[in-house]
């Protein structure tokens, strides 16, 4: 029979075993976002440069395919991300990425270069507090879960309604509230990431590589959105 001091150091080394592939997990996660947001940046602003490029993707019907594609690939790549390798998925979240930065390249027309970096800057840095507020907190963040998933489906809606409305005071009101909200689910992201993690290696399962890969794509939409609404307050204007 064990004793109780070799029971406590078969349980210290379990713990620390798993407190290690946790940190293994998130700087995988962290790092693929950092580089999916690295291949955004890079297409955004090769695209956006380039005046003639932007005339025939923003000056055409294409614009509708640029805008809505990113939608409708995250939804598909959650749903079929089970049936791919983890390669495979890697390498739609990197394309996810690049298309993103097609989508959003237009900022370098409409906004000032130095406002854009001042707002990256910004964002970076609210986007590192608060996740590592995730990380770190006690605090069972779940219950504020649906509340916030809830009010990005109405953002969504708001945002296509503002379209063919283009209201000045709606659109304020979408920045302040996508402000709050992708903050608020930066926290919850995180936490949620490392709390998946723990329940995997706890049930033995294989799907931590590619639930890396969800994780990443998950914080990097917290930070683009979390960024483009700061934009719209902290952007001036070309």
């Amino acid at each position: 029979m064990l004793n109780y001091d070799t029971t406590q150091r078969t349980a210290g080394i379990r713990t620390a075993a798993i407190d290690e592939g946790l940190r293994t997990h998130m700087n995988k996660v962290y790092g693929l976002m950092s580089v999916g947001l690295a291949l955004t940046g890079i297409v955004a602003y090769l695209v956006g440069s380039n005046p003639v490029l932007l005339a025939q993707i923003f000056g055409t019907p294409l614009k509708w395919v640029v805008m809505f594609a990113p939608l409708a690939v995250v939804f598909a790549f959650g749903a079929m991300i089970h049936k791919m390798s983890e390669g495979t998925a890697r390498a739609v979240f990197f394309g996810y990425a690049a298309l993103m930065g097609l989508s959003i390249s237009f900022i370098f027309a409409v906004y000032t270069g130095v406002s854009i970096a001042q707002t990256f800057f910004v964002t970076a840095i609210a986007f590192s507090s608060l996740s590592i507020y995730g990380y770190t907190t006690k605090r069972d963040l779940s219950p504020i879960g649906t509340f916030l998933i809830m009010g990005v489906v109405g953002l969504i809606i708001a945002s296509i309604v503002n379209i063919f409305l283009q209201s000045g005071g709606l659109s304020f009101a979408i920045s302040a509230l996508g402000v709050l909200i992708f903050a608020g689910l930066t926290a919850y992201d995180t936490q949620k990431i490392k709390n998946e993690y723990l329940e995997m290696v706890h049930s033995g399962s294989d799907f931590t590589g590619k639930a890396a890969i969800l994780g990443a794509l998950t914080l990097y939409l917290d930070f683009i959105n979390l960024f483009m609404f700061l934009l719209r307050f902290m952007g001036n204007r070309e």
